[in-house]
């Protein structure tokens, strides 16, 4: 079992790397796909002129964003990935975080980011039923907090603790960059292995924050590793569901 992030930088690839999967899930390989949508946000953003600012990597998120959040994430961004999928075949089945209670979410940092959602624990049932009965979910982080307002989940964080809840062997981080860099944007800093301890001793800024804070979440709920690589290389997807490249992150 492996679960994917799917970055929104990755959609503007080539969604060759579907035929991938496609291969993989007919040889008995399970999947659970986290999809993001950052650069579709921002365009509907700019289009609808609302403003919008990041702190650690974070969208701050008002009312006048969230919404747009809703809509580009829970909308056009999760059929149009599902339709893809379909489109080579997979059984996909497109859910959001908060259909069935599936991750059950706080408001981050108490409210200093807005409507920005924090996972508390998931409820991986719909998952597991849905896999069982042979289809691929599908999932937007979008989510809903006790008391029914929508929130904002950074997808990372999202497919980070559905990993763990799934005891997934993997979880992949499709992402805009190579891999985890030491020293961002020193290209030369790629950390091709590491464990979590020593990830640990490291001191990361912007973008670099939630993609390394997902991967510890991911591994110490229960996911067996993590990898992080250039979601908009077809060459780096089949290398890495092959074991390789990116950067591997061991418990």
């Amino acid at each position: 079992m492996i679960v994917i992030k799917f970055g929104g930088h990755a959609m503007d690839s080539d969604p060759v790397w579907m035929d991938e999967i496609a291969r993989r899930w007919s040889e008995g390989e399970q999947f659970v796909i986290v999809h993001g949508g950052g650069p579709q946000i921002d365009q509907q953003l700019k289009i609808e002129g609302v403003p919008s600012e990041f702190k650690d990597g974070l969208r701050i998120t008002t009312p006048s964003v969230m919404k747009v959040v809703e809509a580009v994430l829970t909308g056009s961004v999760l059929r149009s990935v599902v339709r893809s999928l379909q489109r080579v075949g997979l059984p996909a089945v497109g859910i959001t975080g908060s259909d069935a209670g599936l991750l059950k979410v706080s408001v981050k940092s108490e409210g200093a980011l807005g409507l920005v959602g924090q996972v508390d624990s998931v409820n991986p049932r719909i998952l597991s039923t849905l896999l069982d009965g042979g289809f691929l979910p599908v999932i937007a982080p979008v989510s809903n907090s006790v008391d029914g307002s929508a929130l904002n989940v950074n997808a990372d964080f999202a497919a980070g603790a559905i990993a763990g809840a799934l005891r997934a062997q993997e979880v992949l981080f499709m992402t805009d960059v190579p891999g985890i860099y030491r020293n961002w944007p020193d290209q030369s800093s790629l950390m091709h292995e590491v464990s979590l301890k020593e990830l640990g001793s490291i001191a990361f800024e912007g973008g670099m924050v939630p993609k390394v804070a997902a991967v510890f979440n991911a591994i110490t709920s229960g996911a067996m590793s993590a990898r992080v690589i250039d979601g908009k290389s077809l060459v780096a997807f089949k290398d890495a569901l092959a074991g390789k490249g990116g950067t591997w992150v061991r418990a």
